[in-house]
């Protein structure tokens, strides 16, 4: 705790709704000497490219870094199951001093072989950025021989961050999407942007908007293939729930193909609705908009009375948030005052300065909102601020369970699904089973107690 007080430069980095600062810097290098909770960059462009779900995933570098598997994430599929392969050249010693290229090409040769795969992505790894291999080259002689499609994914580490892993991602994306030759546009369709089905999130909000009359032309990445991204520059918008890996690419398809893009957000039951209006005031389709009234209505009349009888239950507790994007992190704020409880501390990894700006706005005087966070910054301000239950990801539960604190994550081994109204009502069970679960009647008081006994038995 004290170690991050001394720190001077992350001051820039951290807030406190209502005092003079009404701003904090974001979207920078990390300070040295602090540890980030940030991921790196190939972990930025794997969490985007995995869920395609018949693409090889070939990581081109130590094995250690193949350990990053479809396995904390949980993206689901309804086709291909060849994504759950964690696939790695596992370069030793020797490949490191005479290069890596031959072994990485001998992967390829073989993959082919046993898989045929119409895609195959080549992740780039530290080393790799290290001792130069050159995986353009070695994809292009391989695409060619086999006919298929082999991407590098350049995402060494001494890029940036995670969010230049995303856009490492995005750009492969890019060259998969890429036509022959221009296609039409689908009437009354669009791209999903930034949703992995994680426990099937995707398919429930395709549900929805199959259900009002619009055809949801290709996800990004959840349950995605290599033929339905083929398909992606035929869709008449691209909406956005994941800010934070997928504008760039939105920028990138509206740049070349003229495609626009809204930002939505399936998280809670006030922004799932707002969002569903927002889509069929976009198409500004009668039948669309009088469906999509029809289904909110519906949603609302069964979901709300479950939300409004756990919103009972949590009077007086307090949560904090540290989660990758800032768009999540301003859906979160709105989802817990559904269910009646205080956001205390809001953080994120990669959010932007607007995001920043609306969380600002959203949240109640007193907030402690940051950039970038450390552990001990997070438990600093989690202890000062008297959060009972925290928001993060899975480097963040540790944390959390040693400060005797409830933990959500929302982001890796999800056993069910957060988005839409189902979703708003998993949220709230999640939140009422930690926060409500009788294992803290066994703590200790905050810090235990000086003779290292049982506070309250």
């Amino acid at each position: 705790m004290d170690t991050a007080q001394a720190i001077k430069e992350r001051e820039l980095f951290i807030a406190t709704k209502g005092k003079q600062k009404t701003s904090l810097k974001c979207d920078a290098d990390s300070i040295a000497g602090c540890v980030s909770q940030r991921a790196c960059v190939y972990c930025g462009a794997r969490v985007v490219l995995n869920p395609i779900t018949d693409a090889v995933h070939l990581v081109h570098g130590p094995i250690g870094c193949a350990s990053y598997t479809w396995d904390i994430r949980g993206s689901l599929s309804s086709g291909s199951e060849l994504y759950r392969n964690s696939f790695s050249t596992d370069l030793k010693e020797h490949d490191v001093i005479f290069g890596g290229e031959p072994k990485l090409k001998r992967a390829i040769d073989e993959l082919v072989e046993k898989y045929q795969p119409k895609l195959i992505f080549v992740y780039s790894t530290c080393i790799v950025g290290v001792i130069g291999d050159d995986l353009e080259a070695v994809c292009k002689q391989a695409a060619a021989k086999y006919n298929i499609e082999v991407i590098p994914v350049q995402s060494s580490g001494f890029i940036g961050n995670k969010s230049a892993g995303y856009r490492a991602a995005c750009d492969a994306i890019m060259r998969v999407v890429t036509p022959r030759k221009r296609l039409s546009r689908k009437v009354n369709s669009l791209n999903y942007l930034g949703d992995f089905n994680l426990a099937g999130e995707a398919w429930i909000i395709r549900s929805y908007l199959e259900e009002v009359g619009i055809d949801v032309n290709a996800v990004f990445t959840g349950d995605s293939s290599y033929d339905t991204l083929k398909q992606a520059t035929a869709a008449s918008l691209n909406i956005i729930q994941c800010a934070g890996s997928m504008n760039y690419l939105a920028k990138k398809l509206q740049e070349e193909y003229s495609i626009p893009y809204i930002q939505v957000s399936f998280l809670g039951l006030e922004d799932t609705a707002i969002s569903l209006r927002r889509i069929a005031e976009f198409f500004g389709d009668a039948e669309i908009i009088a469906k999509t009234e029809a289904l909110i209505e519906r949603e609302l009349a069964s979901t709300r009375p479950v939300i409004d009888r756990y919103k009972g239950m949590f009077s007086g507790k307090k949560a904090a948030v540290y989660v990758g994007g800032g768009f999540k992190a301003i859906s979160l704020i709105k989802q817990f005052r559904e269910i009646g409880i205080d956001v205390v501390m809001v953080g994120t990894q990669t959010g932007r300065p607007e995001e920043y700006d609306t969380i600002h706005d959203l949240a109640d005087e007193g907030t402690v909102i940051l950039d970038d966070a450390n552990p001990s910054e997070l438990e600093r301000f989690m202890t000062q601020q008297g959060a009972h239950l925290l928001v993060g990801g899975v480097k963040e539960r540790p944390l959390a369970y040693k400060l005797g604190i409830a933990f959500i994550d929302h982001n890796h081994d999800r056993k069910h699904p957060l988005s839409g109204f189902v979703g708003a009502i998993n949220f709230a069970k999640e939140v009422h089973s930690t926060l409500c679960s009788p294992v803290w009647d066994y703590m200790y008081d905050f810090g235990g107690d000086l003779n290292g006994t049982i506070a309250k038995v």
